[in-house]
């Protein structure tokens, strides 16, 4: 029985002109700004200002609250040229899903109004708030606490490696709001629960940013509640669901770590072929040597194969997909380490120029060493694969 040619997989032309919007707003009102801004590891506001004015910032909010309703692919795809030309600018977008899926996920309706009405319109950013000096890989093991009083919940404790910390003005924070197990982790993880927390609210107060290796442009601060009283309405869910809700939220948000991924190994794979053309030795351009070719074709090639796993890994957050945990894990961890590979290739490439400031492929290298470790370290995400394996919980492709 005779079957149509099948055809490749190609982005449709809304998602392909989004692309190609968002690629020249990055390179006139981003690029520019990317070396001063890891240099100085100042907050790209420039960036920011160029996101907001395209309704950029915060694409995934549903239009329902005023927002530009993208799909995640499309969220992905906005990602995606931000990390080409600057990776600190990209967590703008990456940061404010990560913040603002759980009460998409789990909030009320009242919650979704407030809240991401006020982030589509640009009143302030979102952070997430799960980490803990003692609690990162197992997060189950956070101290920070919210005790119920009355009509309000009183929270205390000490969040670490929040991204857009003292920046952001809406903080998901996860406290314990029940008894302190430490021995059982599925009793500590259900004694969890989450909530809003507002910049201006009495008792929060932000740490000194870390000085980081790479994406020097995202502020990273420890965020400190002391006392601090807000509505029992500010819970997300139900008491207890705290957790689960995180991890949910990261099983969606991976895609995004994948995603920012992508453009900095595209970005570094850009400067590589571009200098492999100019650059000459022994009377010929580099590019003619088969050494460089082999170099740029296994770029090249990882890079695509990242690039389809994590356009893969959106289409099942966009649906809800049961195998959603298992997609995010695997997009974040294979694309992370191919930026990894691909970014330091691309300084190979460039050699002693490569080793210098005078060229980006450094510091894209140095910032695709966190997509390795944040979100869950890629050991964890093998882990999480692992387990949806083992554990016959994820159905066939």
């Amino acid at each position: 029985m005779p079957h149509p040619a099948p055809t490749p997989y190609v982005l449709s032309d809304g998602h392909r002109k989004l692309r190609d919007a968002v690629r020249d707003i990055c390179e006139t009102s981003i690029a520019p700004f990317a070396t001063e801004v890891d240099a100085r590891a100042r907050f790209p506001a420039e960036a920011a200002a160029a996101l907001q004015r395209a309704d950029l910032h915060a694409p995934h909010v549903p239009r329902d609250y005023g927002g530009a309703g993208a799909d995640v692919l499309a969220t992905m795809l906005v990602i995606e040229e931000v990390a080409r030309v600057c990776a600190s600018s990209s967590l703008i977008p990456i940061v404010n899903r990560l913040g603002s899926l759980p009460l998409l996920l789990a909030g009320s309706e009242e919650l979704k109004t407030r809240y991401l009405g006020a982030l589509a319109r640009g009143e302030g950013a979102f952070a997430y708030c799960l980490s803990e000096r003692d609690a990162g890989s197992d997060a189950a093991a956070m101290t920070a606490r919210a005790v119920r009083d009355g009509d309000h919940y009183v929270l205390n404790g000490t969040k670490r490696w929040i991204s857009n910390a003292g920046v952001a003005e809406y903080y998901t924070v996860m406290a314990v709001t029940g008894p302190a197990d430490r021995v059982d982790p599925k009793a500590r993880a259900r004694n969890i629960s989450a909530f809003v927390i507002e910049r201006s609210d009495e008792g929060v107060t932000f740490g000194t940013p870390e000085d980081k290796m790479g994406i020097r442009g995202s502020p990273t601060c420890e965020v400190y509640l002391d006392d601090v009283r807000i509505p029992a309405s500010r819970m997300i869910g139900p008491e207890g669901t705290g957790f689960a809700t995180a991890m949910r939220t990261l099983d969606h948000n991976r895609v995004a770590i994948a995603a920012q991924a992508v453009g900095l190994a595209q970005g570094a794979l850009d400067c590589a072929v571009g200098y492999a053309r100019e650059r000459r030795q022994f009377g010929r351009p580099i590019a003619d040597f088969q050494g460089v070719q082999f170099l740029l074709a296994d770029m090249g090639m990882r890079l695509e194969a990242a690039r389809q796993l994590a356009y893969a890994a959106a289409c099942r957050s966009e649906l809800d997909d049961p195998d959603v945990a298992f997609f995010g894990a695997a997009a974040k961890c294979f694309a992370s380490d191919v930026a990894m590979q691909v970014t330091t290739d691309a300084v190979q490439v460039l050699g002693g120029n490569g080793y210098t400031r005078d060229h980006p492929v450094e510091r894209m290298m140095r910032d695709a060493k966190i997509g390795q470790i944040y979100e869950g370290t890629n050991q964890v995400q093998r882990i999480v694969m692992a387990r949806r394996l083992v554990g016959g919980v994820r159905s066939r492709s």
